[in-house]
């Protein structure tokens, strides 16, 4: 996932997802490439991008999958952050 592969001395892990996570996690592989990043920090997803994609696949529950969106968008942003660091 986003072109970073884990340290050699990691192995890959198995994470379980609660359904109603799924639609979340299905826009997130959707739009993993869409960041907006300043002097080489990233600092969120493309939002423009974010809702063009959900109109694209017509989202039910827009503001949920949203809410869920972003947990998981602040998780992947505090990483790679840490990383660059």
């Amino acid at each position: 996932m986003l072109g970073i592969a884990p340290p050699p001395s990691k192995q890959a892990k198995n994470y379980e997802v609660l359904p109603e996570a799924w639609a979340a996690v299905r826009m997130f592989i959707k739009v993993q490439t869409q960041w907006r990043a300043d002097s080489g920090a990233v600092i969120g997803l493309d939002y423009g991008a974010v809702r063009w994609v959900f109109e694209l696949y017509e989202i039910s529950e827009p503001m949920q999958t949203l809410a869920d969106l972003q947990i998981i968008e602040a998780t992947v942003v505090a990483g790679l952050n840490k990383r660059r660091k």
